[in-house]
């Protein structure tokens, strides 16, 4: 079994929970209501892309990402 490593973002919600997606994986959305549950959520998102790309004969895609905080003074 080949691995892959993708980068994640998880952000708090303001009713509650967190939002989490993989920027590299276009649509790879979810949430969970808590830390653990969304990390879980999006690793499960994750396997479906890359199995839906697998099963329309397309290879992984390879992130290609740069985060980098900027500092705005107001």
């Amino acid at each position: 079994m080949e691995k892959h490593h993708f980068t994640v973002i998880l952000e708090r919600e303001v009713e509650g929970g967190y939002h989490a997606f993989c920027p590299a994986l276009k649509g790879c959305h979810t949430q969970g209501d808590t830390l653990d549950e969304a990390l879980v959520n999006v690793k499960e998102a994750i396997e479906a892309y890359l199995e839906s790309r697998w099963n329309h004969g397309e290879s992984p895609p390879v992130e290609d990402i740069l985060i980098k905080p900027v500092e705005i003074a107001l």
